[in-house]
């Protein structure tokens, strides 16, 4: 029998309703293949398991939250969790967020009142089961993770994660480097956020407004950036000293993202106060050398869920999803995908707009193939239970598979293996 390449293979999870439906996709030399991987059944566990990933031979790998235990299956169970995670490319380590409760932010299970989780994994070799290191307490509610690790150009970099905390409105700093047991996976110092003029009370005390939600590491500045969503500012950060610099004004924002180059910010919101029938979404470009916005790109009737840059770094692409009420909503446009030509910014020209599928809920993730040579981009269509496949070098539509038998709210894709990267 001959053997057949497999150029990248993608792990969905979409939720209807509260059960997930598991879905695997692999193109080959002679086609696309798709497994459904979901059980019927429920775990029947107080703290439903959470779903991790899957093995080399689409085994379902498990994490039990309660006796921190890893675990394979064939089948995933309708309510296991899909917990957000991110990927640590200095190691082979993935961590897992938990954002607690929907009223307090915290993690009853493992911080009482206290905060919430990331929980620290490591992969194995693909022979060996993964491994749970650790299960760690930082800040309440939403969080967002960025690495550092000492480089070429920044040798002074710490072995650190910056882990947000949103309803905090604190950055807490958990050291990363294993060969020190003092700090390694502790948290040795907290960043706060809180600018006391922006504050009803004039404080700036933990917990504050900030509510950070989006963070970039930039490679050419060597500085941090945390987009601080309550007060429309990003802070500056040192993170050889891990103190705040200076701020920059970014009205109307919700996320940040980083140029491949380097040298630009792109965020990303929408405005839903200046016309009642209509949303204006926006996307803001900022020159972080100059400190300051210089370029801001609107869309009328649409809301920029998430946006991604290519692995060769030259278009970004910009998903649709819904926000607003009433005639606001009812004017939005929900199944279009935006392409942009990102060879000049800091402006942003459209290259190409493309019809797919409806995404009536707040977020519509991307996905790409590591492989560059793969010329794939994968967007999916939450309610109408499908996702599309993008052939990246036309811009063009060539699959749309259905991945369950009704629509849902929530889409995620799987970064366990290393063969696809995203949102």
């Amino acid at each position: 029998m001959a053997e057949h390449t497999s150029t990248w293979s993608l792990v969905s999870h979409l939720d209807s309703d509260g059960t997930g439906t598991l879905t695997a996709i692999t193109e080959t030399d002679t086609g696309f293949q798709q497994i459904s991987l979901t059980s019927p059944t429920v775990s029947g566990k107080k703290y439903a398991p959470w779903f991790l990933g899957l093995t080399k031979d689409n085994a379902v790998i498990l994490f039990d939250p309660e006796s921190k235990t890893v675990s394979t299956d064939e089948k995933m169970p309708i309510d296991a969790y899909p917990a957000y995670s991110y990927r640590d490319t200095h190691n082979n380590r993935i961590w897992f967020m938990n954002d607690g409760d929907k009223e307090q932010g915290n993690d009853a299970l493992n911080c009482g009142d206290n905060g919430s989780t990331v929980t620290i994994f490591d992969l194995g070799d693909g022979n060996t089961a993964p491994q749970h290191i650790k299960t760690l307490c930082v800040g309440r509610g939403h969080h967002v993770t960025t690495f550092v690790s000492p480089t070429d150009a920044h040798p002074n970099y710490p072995k650190v994660a910056y882990v947000s905390n949103l309803l905090d409105g604190s950055i807490s700093i958990v050291g990363n480097d294993d060969s020190n047991p003092e700090t390694y996976l502790q948290i040795i110092h907290t960043i706060n956020l809180a600018e006391a003029d922006k504050e009803k009370s004039a404080t700036d005390n933990i917990p504050n407004n900030a509510f950070p939600h989006g963070k970039q590491l930039s490679p050419h500045t060597g500085k941090i950036y945390s987009l601080n969503n309550g007060y429309g500012t990003v802070a500056v950060i040192d993170p050889t000293t891990h103190e705040i610099e200076t701020r920059i004004d970014l009205k109307g924002c919700s996320n940040l993202l980083l140029s491949p180059c380097g040298k630009y910010l792109v965020g990303k919101g929408a405005d839903r106060k200046a016309d009642n029938s209509h949303v204006l979404g926006r996307l803001s470009i900022i020159d972080i050398e100059q400190n300051k916005v210089i370029s801001e790109l609107d869309i009328p009737d649409f809301y920029p869920s998430t946006y991604r840059f290519n692995p060769s770094g030259d278009k970004l692409y910009v998903t649709s999803a819904a926000t607003g009420k009433g005639e606001q909503k009812d004017n939005l446009n929900m199944n279009t995908l935006f392409i942009y030509d990102a060879t000049q910014l800091p402006q942003l020209k459209l290259i190409k707009t493309l019809s797919v599928g409806n995404a009536d809920c707040g977020r519509r993730p991307i996905a790409f193939p590591t492989d560059k040579s793969a010329n794939r981009v994968f967007i999916p269509n939450p309610s109408d239970a499908s996702l599309t496949v993008i052939d990246s070098l036309s811009d063009s539509i060539i699959e749309t598979f259905s991945i369950a038998s009704q629509g849902g709210k929530e889409f995620n894709f799987s970064f366990w293996s290393d063969d696809i990267s995203g949102a």
